[in-house]
């Protein structure tokens, strides 16, 4: 039998992990057990792949590299996950990241063409995303360069997956479901909402009952405007452990929430934003933090808090920025350096790596820092 394998994409906050959790409780309820890879050009230390764990679902990582660059790596991977039962395989891809129907999906269909069913290319539409390609185009604090890319991920897709329509009203969201149609047509669409589950079932029974083409799509991959837009981006992955001077316990949630703010008032002062900043820190048993913010001008939104006050903890930081990496990496470390003074924390860093998609070294798998 075949393993089913498929790809979910989406633009950086669009709730790539949390709607792949809630497929794949789905797929497994529906006697499809399944798995997750978690993707991304970070090297380690990355929260959604510590977060779905919390979920006690199976999950592989590739590290360091887009899946459309690391073929043998993904087929690897799926391998094992099918060896230990998994029937059907989905990986997300980095959030800016777009290719990956020619270089995951056509490549595997002409190299491995008994080995793998396709399944359709699942594209996440967030609406605050949605707002900045709209004919009525809003002003969102992003580049313009940005909007080719959401196009390319969107036009790119078989299935679109309009996300988080439990925060619209029933006008906003005909809007949304009216512009992707026209703007998309060959795609098919589904209204859901990973989080309170709503279209999650809908949407699962599609994904098994039907396959990709794997037939190419021009999207402007490798083109000037492709280069202009990821020139943009950093990104930023810290693995910091955290301790009260004194020994006392505190409240990490706070912490966290004036660490957050610290650094949305240092990109505000810079002129930059960060479509995707992820905290994530584990206490003791099935205590944990999960905090995000998808852009300077939203509020902070908060998957878990902790229960418990502790005297210490591990903290990752993950950031996918629209900023120089020097830049996002001197904000970042003077909010730390704040937050440590305001709660009379000391902080060791484990871990850090911060470089833009085209710094020096990053194509042959070295990292910019300035650390």
């Amino acid at each position: 039998m075949r393993t089913k394998y498929m790809i979910v994409s989406g633009f950086l906050g669009s709730g790539k992990t949390t709607s792949m959790i809630a497929l794949s409780r789905e797929f497994n309820a529906l006697g499809m057990q399944s798995a997750i890879i978690a993707n991304d050009l970070g090297a380690k230390n990355l929260v959604d792949a510590d977060y779905t764990r919390t979920k006690d679902l199976e999950i592989a990582e590739i590290r360091g590299d887009c899946i459309c660059y690391v073929t043998e790596d993904l087929v690897d991977h799926i391998e094992r996950l099918a060896k230990g039962g998994a029937q059907l395989v989905m990986s997300d891809i980095p959030g800016s990241g777009i290719g990956a129907l020619d270089h995951v999906y056509i490549k595997l269909k002409e190299e491995y063409p008994d080995q793998y069913t396709l399944l359709p290319f699942l594209c996440l539409a967030d609406p605050e995303r949605m707002r900045l390609v709209l004919p009525e185009s809003e002003d969102i604090h992003l580049p313009e360069e940005m909007r080719f890319l959401l196009n390319a991920q969107l036009a790119e897709a078989d299935v679109i997956a309009l996300n988080k329509v439990d925060l619209l009203s029933d006008e906003e969201r005909k809007k949304f479901v009216d512009f992707i149609k026209k703007a998309y047509p060959d795609a098919e669409l589904f209204e859901i909402s990973a989080k309170t589950g709503e279209g999650i079932h809908e949407l699962a029974q599609y994904l098994m009952t039907h396959e990709s083409l794997a037939e190419h799509k021009e999207i402007g991959y490798g083109s000037k405007e492709f280069d202009s837009a990821e020139e943009l981006m950093c990104w930023y992955n810290r693995r910091v452990f955290l301790s009260e001077r004194d020994g006392k316990n505190i409240d990490f949630n706070e912490f966290v929430d004036f660490l957050i703010e610290e650094i949305r008032n240092g990109l505000i002062e810079a002129k930059r934003n960060v479509p995707h900043l992820k905290l994530f820190a584990a206490g003791e048993g099935e205590d944990y933090l999960k905090s995000s913010l998808i852009g300077i001008d939203y509020d902070i939104e908060h998957d878990k808090v902790l229960q418990q006050e502790y005297y210490s903890l591990a903290l990752i930081i993950n950031a996918r920025a629209v900023c120089e990496s020097d830049t996002m990496a001197e904000i970042i470390e003077d909010a730390l350096d704040e937050a440590c003074t305001q709660f009379n924390v000391k902080a060791k860093t484990i871990f850090l790596e911060c470089f833009g998609f085209f710094d020096e070294g990053r194509r042959n798998g070295g990292r910019s820092s300035r650390y």
